[in-house]
């Protein structure tokens, strides 16, 4: 794919290295890293993993699937949003029914849990 040829010279020309120093780093031949450059031949997984952790990018950076140089440090917040009416029935069966002391906490924990619902 050429996109990943272009995400992976642009990393080493970014940090200045030159393609034998990269290859030394990575225990390979300069040879191999000029090819992943010119689109002559596709790195493997192993390799790609090697480029992503050392320039602490995301995989899908150098894959072309986003263009958010992320790396590890980032964080990831999958959206998820309960069914109200579940989390009110849930939150009803935590407690004994007809309890006074329960009622304000379990009425205090409802609202928290559809507050969080609605971010």
């Amino acid at each position: 794919m050429k996109i990943v040829s272009e995400r992976l010279k642009s990393l080493r020309q970014s940090m200045g290295i030159s393609q034998a120093k990269l290859a030394e780093m990575f225990g390979s031949r300069q040879a191999n890293i000029n090819r992943y450059e010119h689109d002559e031949t596709q790195p493997s997984i192993a390799v790609l993993c090697q480029y992503a952790d050392f320039f602490d990018v995301s995989l899908d950076y150098i894959c072309g699937r986003t263009d958010e140089p992320q790396g590890k440090l980032y964080k990831v917040e999958p959206a998820y949003s309960p069914d109200k009416e579940l989390m009110a029935k849930f939150i009803e069966m935590c407690f004994e029914p007809g309890s006074l002391a329960n009622k304000k906490l379990r009425e205090t924990m409802l609202k928290i849990a559809m507050e969080e619902t609605e971010k």
